[in-house]
């Protein structure tokens, strides 16, 4: 590539932590440089409005999507003018995802693409699944076209967010899937306890593993099936967790059992697809006590990066996304997916000044 292209990727995950914006350089499909990152906090109050907006009204929902967008394009507004950026080529945005349900066609990730130009006036690129979806594919996981081309070294590129999800080549062919719940899981029963998240994984660490609950997760029809495939916020409430609800037990041993549940199938994978060495991140990393557990059980190597991969990995490779779907490159990978063919997915809203 001649010319490098700079630009900002949004990522705002399932566990609803937060917003992650990470302004990169690419300067070519396989090299690139983390500029500046930033991770902003939800208020309560978009905290609430977004774990509540899939019981909303139509209308409702309609007016959070152009809410939402223009509270992203706000964000990326305060994050241009702090760190003095002067040259952006455009925006990716992964979205928030309200619904997911690619067996019916449909997935839906709101913050309006329209409105996040109009507050930053920026090029915005965004709705990266819902072509992947029509195309019959899962619309997830979509970070293994960065996975294969910014991280090979790796056998496998594990990420621990709301859910964990894995991507690794076999046989020249880029493979992915979701593993489990992770955070979006855990988060919720910190909640319970007054708390954003389970710092380090103390809380679970003062539990005890129930054993007939964790073998009853294990047993869930999602974990027998073959990939592609990918997980959503219905699947938690309708399936996980009405299972786990159904045990009288603290909240501290919920937490600890639903851990031991995530180690084993995550350590199943790395069995079957005979994983050597794995990088690891997302928000998961830092619960002490997964990580702990997982090398405890696991032959494979296990590298935790830098802080700035650790909690932006994701929104770089949204950016990457973006930066594929810019210079018009397949950015959706029909292997990982399931989708028809490969293809390059995104809406780009051009800026209007």
């Amino acid at each position: 590539m001649k010319n490098p292209i700079y630009c900002i990727g949004l990522m705002s995950g399932t566990s609803l932590d937060g917003l992650d914006i990470c302004y990169v350089r690419f300067d070519s499909d396989t090299s690139f440089e983390i500029l500046q990152t930033e991770g902003i906090n939800y208020s309560s109050e978009m905290k609430n409005q977004l774990k509540n907006a899939y019981q909303m009204s139509a209308m409702q929902l309609c007016e959070l999507d152009v809410q939402f967008g223009y509270y992203l394009g706000e964000q990326v507004k305060l994050f241009v003018e702090k760190y003095k950026i002067k040259r952006l080529d455009f925006i990716a945005s992964h979205g928030q995802t309200i619904f997911h349900q690619p067996n019916k066609n449909f997935t839906l990730q709101i913050g309006n693409g329209a409105a996040i130009s109009s507050k930053c006036q920026q090029r915005v690129i965004c709705d990266f699944r819902t072509q992947d979806v029509i195309l019959g594919g899962q619309g997830a996981p979509l970070v293994p076209i960065g996975d294969e081309l910014l991280f090979n070294q790796y056998d496998a590129c594990l990420n621990l967010g709301g859910f964990s999800n894995i991507s690794m080549n076999r046989n020249g062919k880029r493979i992915a899937f979701d593993i489990c719940p992770i955070n979006i899981v855990l988060n919720n029963y910190a909640n319970q306890l007054g708390l954003d998240y389970d710092k380090n994984g103390e809380n679970a660490s003062r539990g005890k593993v129930y054993q007939e609950l964790v073998d009853e997760l294990n047993q869930l029809d999602f974990y027998q099936q073959s990939y592609p495939k990918s997980l959503g916020f219905e699947w938690i409430e309708k399936e996980f967790l009405t299972i786990v609800e159904n045990y009288d037990l603290s909240i501290e041993d919920k937490l600890i059992s639903c851990i031991e549940h995530m180690v084993y199938q995550i350590n199943t994978i790395f069995e079957k697809h005979d994983i050597n060495k794995v990088l690891i991140t997302g928000g998961g990393t830092r619960n002490l006590l997964l990580i702990n557990l997982l090398k405890q059980k696991s032959s494979t190597e296990i590298i935790i990066p830098k802080d700035d991969l650790i909690d932006f990995k994701e929104a770089l490779i949204f950016a990457f996304l973006g930066y594929r779907k810019f210079t018009n490159q397949v950015n959706c990978l029909s292997s990982v997916t399931g989708a028809i063919k490969d293809h390059c997915s995104g809406i780009i809203y051009e800026a209007v000044k």
